[in-house]
């Protein structure tokens, strides 16, 4: 799997371990501290689930525009719709209650968290140096 990520875009499989490494963390930090642990569980979950998608979701829409030459306006309508599959998946927590929206929000920060230490997850994981070109 690590190699279709790969070849989709050299930083995705890097990124994706940072995503799923975060969301580890958070709930071995957070689970501790809330009453209802399954919920905010799930919750995290989904929000961890939905962060990978992002992740996948842009490396595919970066490869198609660029192989393809794909114009703004696609590209923006891809963008909403990776946003409206979100909102989708935050309503459906909300409206089930099967999981915690904000542990789903803060598992969707895992991408944002991850992008910025890509990098250096990099260079622990893989052995690469960062400044390699």
């Amino acid at each position: 799997m690590m190699d279709a990520l790969k070849r989709l875009n050299e930083a995705l499989p890097g990124l994706v371990i940072g995503i799923v490494l975060y969301g580890l963390l958070c709930e071995a930090v957070s689970v501790w501290f809330v009453s209802d642990k399954l919920t905010w569980s799930v919750g995290l979950l989904a929000g961890v689930a939905c962060a990978v998608f992002m992740a996948v979701h842009i490396a595919m829409v970066i490869d198609d525009s660029v192989r393809s030459g794909t114009g703004t306006r696609l590209l923006a309508a891809k963008s909403v719709f990776r946003y409206l599959i979100i909102a989708a998946v935050f309503f459906a927590l909300a409206i089930t209650g099967i999981g915690d929206v904000i542990a789903a929000f803060i598992g969707v920060l895992g991408l944002k968290v991850s992008a910025y230490a890509q990098p250096y997850l990099t260079k622990i994981i893989f052995k690469k140096d960062i400044n390699q070109d």
